[in-house]
């Protein structure tokens, strides 16, 4: 009897090939995937990008959510709920002065976001 092969590999059309392959238990806990995920997904928007991006190349290290807002062309509500998640994931401080809040990096947990990927 004839053995059928399909593909460069020479891999055999028998029921051993096509046996499933055995999972073993994940290298990482599913509560720090989880964590990961949050602060990826925290990262994963292009306006939280240029924030990020726009108050580490600030000369005083910080911004103000007015200027944030003007920058990146978004009203100052949208901007804010883009600040309040980054704030919550600890990428960001928050400190208010007068009637402005005023953002200022978490260079630690920055360095998290490129770390989980290595």
């Amino acid at each position: 009897m004839r053995r059928r092969t399909s593909g460069a590999a020479g891999r055999t059309g028998s029921a051993e090939a096509t046996a499933p392959t055995v999972l073993r238990p994940a290298a990482m806990p599913r509560e720090e995937a989880e964590r990961r995920a949050t602060l990826l997904r925290a990262v994963a928007d292009p306006a939280r990008l240029q924030v990020l991006g726009m108050i580490r190349g600030s000369a005083a290290g910080e911004a103000c959510v007015r200027d944030l807002a003007e920058a990146v062309g978004l009203s100052q509500p949208t901007m804010s709920h883009h600040l309040r998640i980054l704030v919550e994931a600890g990428l960001l401080t928050r400190e208010r002065r007068g009637t402005w809040a005023w953002y200022t990096l978490v260079p630690d947990r920055l360095a998290q976001v490129g770390a989980f990927l290595d």
